[in-house]
């Protein structure tokens, strides 16, 4: 069967070109399947134990590289889309998604709200590499301030308004899936994430929670890192058709340990945002059942000694 994969002039399959030049800018790539956005590795259910996970498994973002070779090796075999590790990278990315389909005719989308926000805040919406998705959705790119680890958010700074940084990638321009294809719009510089929007991504300083467990009850911060770790692999390893289910369920277990004051809210919420979209859940079913999980694990917890 001939291939309708146009040719570049310099040899190159286009899509091959795209992740050499991300890999020359210092930004480690690792494939994602064709016409998806979901990796093209395997899990860890599925390891081998062999080659690169002989010392237990490596997931996607140990194994995204800037490696040359190791990518003309990957995307010659197949034309896979393109995931770009944000966090090894040293970037910060916002992502403006657009409204569902079923929201109100004038609901703002990403875009409008982060307008809003630099108004209320005095700046300019900051200029930089801007890429398009299939969705009508918006990746800004941005580096991170020295010094500064930041992990994903949802919604954190505004409805619609995402972002990814370590723990975290995005799917890069010539990617291309049933919707279209992931488009740069604006090739400016990679500028640093503004020190506005840095101070509204800060973790805030942890607060004394409502609890709800008797005097004296011992906390079990590890137990619940445990726990968290354990249900976010369950989602990973969900049957496709009941991944948002599965998110659900492991999202309402874990929620206890938020309502009891062993895990920061944050963390768990940005843990399952991460497990779903590595089970290929979009962004916006992710961040809307993970809330709705944690919001009525809350309402129905009891006691930890009647748990």
């Amino acid at each position: 069967m001939t291939q309708s994969t146009s040719i570049r002039r310099d040899g190159r399959v286009p899509i091959l070109a795209e992740a050499l030049s991300l890999a020359a800018r210092g930004w480690p790539v690792f494939p994602l399947r064709r016409g998806s956005k979901a990796p093209a590795l395997h899990r860890q259910n599925r390891c081998p134990e062999t080659g690169v996970c002989a010392g237990g498994h490596v997931k996607w973002e140990q194994r995204a590289t800037t490696d040359q070779a190791a990518i003309v090796r990957c995307w010659s075999h197949k034309p896979y889309n393109i995931g770009l590790a944000t966090g090894p990278a040293g970037l910060i990315v916002v992502d403006l998604d657009m409204p569902k389909p079923n929201s109100s005719q004038d609901a703002p989308g990403g875009a409008e709200n982060l307008l809003a926000l630099c108004e209320r805040a005095g700046q300019p919406v900051p200029a930089t590499r801007t890429v398009r998705t299939p969705s009508g959705g918006t990746h800004l790119y941005f580096t991170a301030p020295d010094g500064i680890r930041l992990g994903n958010t949802a919604g954190k700074l505004a409805p619609l308004v995402d972002t990814r940084a370590h723990g975290g990638y995005v799917v890069a321009a010539g990617s291309t899936t049933a919707a279209g294809t992931y488009k740069v719009t604006d090739d400016s510089p990679v500028v640093e994430l503004p020190a506005w929007l840095l101070a509204l991504l800060q973790p805030r300083a942890a607060s004394r929670p409502l609890c709800i467990r008797m005097p004296g009850a011992v906390r079990s911060g590890s137990a619940a890192r445990v726990a968290l770790d354990a249900e976010c692999d369950v989602v990973r390893r969900a049957p496709a058709k009941q991944a948002n289910n599965t998110l659900n369920r492991s999202a309402f277990k874990v929620g206890r340990f938020v309502a009891w004051g062993d895990l920061p809210r944050e963390e768990v919420e940005e843990a399952f945002q991460a497990a779903g979209e590595d089970r290929g859940l979009t962004v916006a079913e992710c961040r809307a059942t993970i809330r709705s999980a944690l919001d009525s694990s809350a309402r129905t917890v009891r006691a930890r000694e009647t748990a």
